[in-house]
Protein backbone atom coordinates (compact mmCIF):
# COMPACT_ATOMS: atom_id res chain seq x y z
CA UNK A 1 0.00 0.00 0.00
CA UNK A 2 1.20 3.68 -0.68
CA UNK A 3 2.69 5.55 2.16
CA UNK A 4 0.04 7.85 3.58
CA UNK A 5 0.11 10.94 5.98
CA UNK A 6 -2.09 11.03 8.82
CA UNK A 7 -4.40 13.97 9.33
CA UNK A 8 -6.49 14.28 12.81
CA UNK A 9 -9.56 17.04 13.49
CA UNK A 10 -9.60 20.22 15.32
CA UNK A 11 -12.28 21.89 17.62
CA UNK A 12 -15.59 22.24 16.18
CA UNK A 13 -15.92 18.69 14.11
CA UNK A 14 -17.11 17.37 17.37
CA UNK A 15 -20.89 15.02 16.89
CA UNK A 16 -22.59 13.02 19.39
CA UNK A 17 -22.33 9.72 18.73
CA UNK A 18 -18.65 10.17 17.61
CA UNK A 19 -16.59 6.96 18.75
CA UNK A 20 -19.85 4.70 19.61
CA UNK A 21 -19.45 2.08 16.79
CA UNK A 22 -16.18 1.92 17.11
CA UNK A 23 -16.39 1.03 20.69
CA UNK A 24 -18.79 -1.56 20.10
CA UNK A 25 -16.93 -3.02 17.11
CA UNK A 26 -13.16 -3.37 18.74
CA UNK A 27 -11.97 -4.09 22.41
CA UNK A 28 -8.95 -2.53 22.28
CA UNK A 29 -11.61 0.87 21.32
CA UNK A 30 -13.79 0.09 24.20
CA UNK A 31 -10.43 -0.44 26.49
CA UNK A 32 -9.23 2.67 25.62
CA UNK A 33 -12.60 4.68 26.23
CA UNK A 34 -12.17 3.39 29.62
CA UNK A 35 -9.11 4.16 29.56
CA UNK A 36 -9.49 7.68 28.68
CA UNK A 37 -12.29 8.03 31.37
CA UNK A 38 -10.37 6.78 34.14
CA UNK A 39 -7.27 9.36 33.23
CA UNK A 40 -9.83 12.37 32.89
CA UNK A 41 -11.67 11.65 36.15
CA UNK A 42 -15.42 11.59 34.22
CA UNK A 43 -16.83 9.91 31.68
CA UNK A 44 -15.76 11.81 28.39
CA UNK A 45 -17.26 8.08 26.19
CA UNK A 46 -20.12 8.80 27.90
CA UNK A 47 -20.25 12.36 26.52
CA UNK A 48 -18.92 11.41 23.04
CA UNK A 49 -21.41 8.61 22.84
CA UNK A 50 -24.97 9.47 24.30
CA UNK A 51 -24.08 13.60 24.47
CA UNK A 52 -25.92 16.35 25.13
CA UNK A 53 -24.66 18.55 22.21
CA UNK A 54 -24.40 21.54 24.89
CA UNK A 55 -22.19 19.11 27.11
CA UNK A 56 -19.94 17.33 23.89
CA UNK A 57 -19.61 21.42 22.42
CA UNK A 58 -17.51 22.64 26.13
CA UNK A 59 -13.61 23.01 24.90
CA UNK A 60 -13.09 21.24 28.09
CA UNK A 61 -15.15 18.09 26.79
CA UNK A 62 -14.44 18.26 22.89
CA UNK A 63 -10.58 18.47 22.98
CA UNK A 64 -10.12 15.20 25.03
CA UNK A 65 -13.12 13.67 22.82
CA UNK A 66 -11.73 14.49 19.76
CA UNK A 67 -8.32 13.42 20.36
CA UNK A 68 -9.83 9.94 21.99
CA UNK A 69 -12.08 9.27 18.77
CA UNK A 70 -8.63 9.79 16.36
CA UNK A 71 -6.71 7.56 17.93
CA UNK A 72 -9.81 5.00 17.90
CA UNK A 73 -9.95 5.51 14.13
CA UNK A 74 -6.48 4.64 13.51
CA UNK A 75 -6.41 1.75 15.74
CA UNK A 76 -9.49 0.58 13.71
CA UNK A 77 -7.96 1.44 10.48
CA UNK A 78 -4.47 -0.67 11.59
CA UNK A 79 -6.65 -3.64 13.06
CA UNK A 80 -8.21 -3.86 9.40
CA UNK A 81 -4.97 -2.91 7.21
CA UNK A 82 -1.62 -4.61 8.32
CA UNK A 83 0.41 -3.06 5.90
CA UNK A 84 -0.51 0.71 6.82
CA UNK A 85 2.69 2.89 6.34
CA UNK A 86 2.25 5.88 7.89
CA UNK A 87 4.75 8.05 6.62
CA UNK A 88 3.97 11.69 8.32
CA UNK A 89 1.33 13.45 10.55
CA UNK A 90 -0.11 16.60 11.18
CA UNK A 91 -3.37 17.60 13.04
CA UNK A 92 -5.43 21.11 12.90
CA UNK A 93 -5.33 23.05 16.10
CA UNK A 94 -6.25 20.30 18.84
CA UNK A 95 -5.40 17.66 16.27
CA UNK A 96 -1.63 18.45 16.70
CA UNK A 97 -1.77 16.78 19.55
CA UNK A 98 -3.56 13.67 18.23
CA UNK A 99 -0.44 13.63 15.50
CA UNK A 100 1.94 13.46 18.47
CA UNK A 101 0.13 10.45 19.99
CA UNK A 102 0.36 8.47 16.74
CA UNK A 103 3.77 9.18 16.26
CA UNK A 104 4.66 7.52 19.70
CA UNK A 105 6.09 11.19 20.88
CA UNK A 106 3.92 10.66 24.10
CA UNK A 107 1.88 7.79 25.73
CA UNK A 108 -1.90 7.93 24.83
CA UNK A 109 -3.00 8.58 28.24
CA UNK A 110 0.01 11.18 29.09
CA UNK A 111 -1.29 13.06 25.43
CA UNK A 112 -5.11 12.99 26.72
CA UNK A 113 -4.61 14.11 30.18
CA UNK A 114 -2.31 17.10 28.79
CA UNK A 115 -5.36 17.59 25.78
CA UNK A 116 -7.66 17.58 28.63
CA UNK A 117 -5.84 20.02 30.80
CA UNK A 118 -5.25 22.73 27.65
CA UNK A 119 -9.24 22.19 27.19
CA UNK A 120 -9.81 23.44 30.54
CA UNK A 121 -7.40 26.20 30.50
CA UNK A 122 -8.65 27.28 27.27
CA UNK A 123 -12.46 27.39 28.44
CA UNK A 124 -11.02 29.50 31.81
CA UNK A 125 -9.32 31.77 29.41
CA UNK A 126 -12.99 32.30 27.42
CA UNK A 127 -14.67 32.80 30.25
CA UNK A 128 -12.51 35.12 31.44
CA UNK A 129 -12.37 37.21 28.53
CA UNK A 130 -14.90 38.67 25.89
CA UNK A 131 -13.62 37.32 22.98
CA UNK A 132 -14.91 36.36 19.34
CA UNK A 133 -13.76 35.34 16.17
CA UNK A 134 -14.64 35.55 12.50
CA UNK A 135 -14.08 33.88 8.77
CA UNK A 136 -13.39 35.73 6.40
CA UNK A 137 -14.07 34.35 2.77
CA UNK A 138 -12.41 35.18 -0.43
CA UNK A 139 -9.42 37.57 0.68
CA UNK A 140 -5.84 37.31 0.08
CA UNK A 141 -3.05 37.05 2.76
CA UNK A 142 -2.05 40.10 3.37
CA UNK A 143 -5.45 41.71 2.78
CA UNK A 144 -6.18 39.67 5.95
CA UNK A 145 -3.10 41.33 7.70
CA UNK A 146 -4.17 44.56 7.26
CA UNK A 147 -7.68 44.17 8.29
CA UNK A 148 -6.41 42.25 11.15
CA UNK A 149 -4.06 45.18 12.32
CA UNK A 150 -6.53 48.21 11.99
CA UNK A 151 -9.39 46.00 14.25
CA UNK A 152 -6.61 45.51 16.85
CA UNK A 153 -7.39 41.59 16.48
CA UNK A 154 -5.01 38.49 15.61
CA UNK A 155 -5.23 36.06 12.63
CA UNK A 156 -6.42 32.55 13.92
CA UNK A 157 -6.34 30.18 11.20
CA UNK A 158 -5.04 30.07 7.92
CA UNK A 159 -7.16 27.00 7.07
CA UNK A 160 -6.97 27.52 2.85
CA UNK A 161 -6.57 29.78 0.11
CA UNK A 162 -9.30 32.16 1.15
CA UNK A 163 -10.45 30.93 4.16
CA UNK A 164 -8.74 32.95 7.28
CA UNK A 165 -10.31 33.42 10.39
CA UNK A 166 -9.99 36.26 12.99
CA UNK A 167 -9.67 36.08 16.49
CA UNK A 168 -9.59 38.61 19.01
CA UNK A 169 -12.06 41.22 21.66
CA UNK A 170 -15.88 41.25 20.92
CA UNK A 171 -15.04 44.45 19.95
CA UNK A 172 -12.29 44.18 17.72
CA UNK A 173 -14.04 41.38 16.10
CA UNK A 174 -17.11 43.50 15.12
CA UNK A 175 -14.97 46.16 13.81
CA UNK A 176 -13.43 43.89 11.71
CA UNK A 177 -16.56 42.17 10.12
CA UNK A 178 -17.61 45.57 9.65
CA UNK A 179 -14.50 47.38 7.37
CA UNK A 180 -13.67 43.81 5.63
CA UNK A 181 -14.92 44.99 2.70
CA UNK A 182 -12.72 47.77 2.26
CA UNK A 183 -9.75 45.32 2.91
CA UNK A 184 -10.70 43.59 -0.14
CA UNK A 185 -12.62 40.63 1.53
CA UNK A 186 -15.38 39.47 0.01
CA UNK A 187 -17.47 38.14 3.02
CA UNK A 188 -16.90 38.00 6.35
CA UNK A 189 -18.85 35.93 8.99
CA UNK A 190 -19.28 36.22 12.83
CA UNK A 191 -18.46 32.62 13.90
CA UNK A 192 -20.54 30.97 16.81
CA UNK A 193 -17.71 30.30 19.75
CA UNK A 194 -17.05 30.33 23.24
CA UNK A 195 -14.18 32.94 22.58
CA UNK A 196 -10.42 34.26 21.33
CA UNK A 197 -8.81 30.97 20.26
CA UNK A 198 -5.42 31.46 19.10
CA UNK A 199 -5.37 35.08 19.63
CA UNK A 200 -3.63 36.94 22.89
CA UNK A 201 -6.53 36.38 25.30
CA UNK A 202 -5.73 32.83 25.33
CA UNK A 203 -2.34 33.86 27.19
CA UNK A 204 -3.07 32.77 30.43
CA UNK A 205 -4.51 29.55 28.83
CA UNK A 206 -0.97 29.16 27.19
CA UNK A 207 0.93 30.17 30.32
CA UNK A 208 -0.16 27.16 31.99
CA UNK A 209 -0.32 24.71 29.11
CA UNK A 210 3.80 25.50 28.84
CA UNK A 211 3.73 24.71 32.40
CA UNK A 212 2.56 21.13 31.93
CA UNK A 213 4.15 20.60 29.21
CA UNK A 214 7.74 21.16 30.62
CA UNK A 215 6.80 18.49 33.17
CA UNK A 216 5.90 16.07 30.43
CA UNK A 217 8.28 13.27 28.96
CA UNK A 218 8.45 13.22 25.19
CA UNK A 219 10.27 10.89 22.99
CA UNK A 220 11.02 11.62 19.50
CA UNK A 221 8.44 11.16 16.93
CA UNK A 222 8.57 7.77 15.14
CA UNK A 223 7.59 9.55 11.51
CA UNK A 224 7.71 13.69 11.26
CA UNK A 225 4.86 15.55 12.77
CA UNK A 226 4.26 19.26 11.13
CA UNK A 227 3.38 21.81 13.64
CA UNK A 228 0.65 24.64 13.95
CA UNK A 229 3.01 27.52 14.64
CA UNK A 230 5.87 26.81 12.43
CA UNK A 231 4.47 24.76 10.00
CA UNK A 232 7.30 22.26 9.96
CA UNK A 233 7.98 18.90 11.10
CA UNK A 234 9.58 18.76 14.59
CA UNK A 235 11.59 16.47 16.78
CA UNK A 236 13.38 17.86 19.53
CA UNK A 237 11.37 17.41 23.21
CA UNK A 238 12.08 21.11 23.84
CA UNK A 239 11.24 22.55 20.39
CA UNK A 240 8.08 20.24 20.09
CA UNK A 241 6.75 21.79 23.76
CA UNK A 242 7.18 25.07 22.35
CA UNK A 243 5.49 24.76 19.06
CA UNK A 244 2.63 22.82 21.32
CA UNK A 245 2.48 25.85 23.46
CA UNK A 246 2.93 28.92 20.92
CA UNK A 247 0.22 27.39 19.00
CA UNK A 248 -2.59 28.30 21.92
CA UNK A 249 -1.79 32.20 21.19
CA UNK A 250 -0.44 32.16 17.73
CA UNK A 251 -1.58 31.38 14.10
CA UNK A 252 -2.91 27.73 13.08
CA UNK A 253 -1.07 27.62 9.61
CA UNK A 254 -2.95 24.55 7.93
CA UNK A 255 -2.26 25.51 4.36
CA UNK A 256 1.73 26.11 4.97
CA UNK A 257 1.63 22.82 6.84
CA UNK A 258 -0.46 20.80 3.80
CA UNK A 259 2.01 22.63 1.39
CA UNK A 260 5.05 21.49 3.79
CA UNK A 261 4.14 17.54 3.18
CA UNK A 262 3.09 18.39 -0.59
CA UNK A 263 6.62 19.76 -0.95
CA UNK A 264 8.14 16.56 0.87
CA UNK A 265 7.03 14.67 -1.92
CA UNK A 266 3.15 13.35 -0.30
CA UNK A 267 -0.25 13.10 -1.98
CA UNK A 268 -2.23 10.46 -0.04
CA UNK A 269 -4.13 11.53 3.22
CA UNK A 270 -5.59 9.85 5.77
CA UNK A 271 -8.25 11.88 7.24
CA UNK A 272 -8.96 10.55 10.95
CA UNK A 273 -12.01 12.74 12.81
CA UNK A 274 -15.75 13.33 12.07
CA UNK A 275 -17.18 14.85 9.27
CA UNK A 276 -14.38 15.34 6.77
CA UNK A 277 -13.44 18.80 7.45
CA UNK A 278 -9.86 18.36 6.89
CA UNK A 279 -10.57 16.67 3.64
CA UNK A 280 -12.53 19.85 2.33
CA UNK A 281 -9.64 21.80 3.43
CA UNK A 282 -6.17 20.06 1.85
CA UNK A 283 -8.73 19.67 -1.27
CA UNK A 284 -8.63 23.84 -1.77
CA UNK A 285 -5.08 23.95 -1.07
CA UNK A 286 -3.97 21.33 -3.04
CA UNK A 287 -6.39 19.57 -6.13
CA UNK A 288 -4.25 16.68 -6.90
CA UNK A 289 -4.15 15.59 -3.17
CA UNK A 290 -5.90 12.42 -2.22
CA UNK A 291 -7.57 12.02 1.41
CA UNK A 292 -9.46 9.42 2.68
CA UNK A 293 -11.82 9.49 5.65
CA UNK A 294 -12.55 7.75 8.99
CA UNK A 295 -14.75 8.75 11.09
CA UNK A 296 -17.07 5.58 11.67
CA UNK A 297 -17.69 2.24 10.69
CA UNK A 298 -19.07 2.66 7.08
CA UNK A 299 -16.53 5.05 6.22
CA UNK A 300 -13.89 2.79 7.38
CA UNK A 301 -14.93 0.03 5.30
CA UNK A 302 -14.65 2.53 2.22
CA UNK A 303 -11.23 3.14 3.30
CA UNK A 304 -10.46 -0.22 3.75
CA UNK A 305 -11.93 -1.31 0.03
CA UNK A 306 -9.60 1.87 -1.22
CA UNK A 307 -6.16 0.87 0.66
CA UNK A 308 -6.38 -2.90 1.43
Amino acid sequence: MSDIVLLFSGQGAQKVGMGKDFAEKSATCREMARKADEALGFSISQIMFEGPDEELTKTSRCQPALYLHGLMALTMVRERLSNLNPVAAAGLSLGEFTAHAAAGTFSFEDGLKIVGKRGAFMEQACLATEGSMAALIGGEEDQVRALAAAADVDVANFNAPGQIVLSGTVAGIDTAVAKAKEFGIRRAIKLNVAGAYHSRLMQSAQDQLATELAALTFQKPNIPVICNFAASAVSDAAEIRSMLANQVTGSVRWTDSIQALIAMGHRNFLELGPGKVIAGLVGKINKDAVVHSVDDLASLESVVEALG
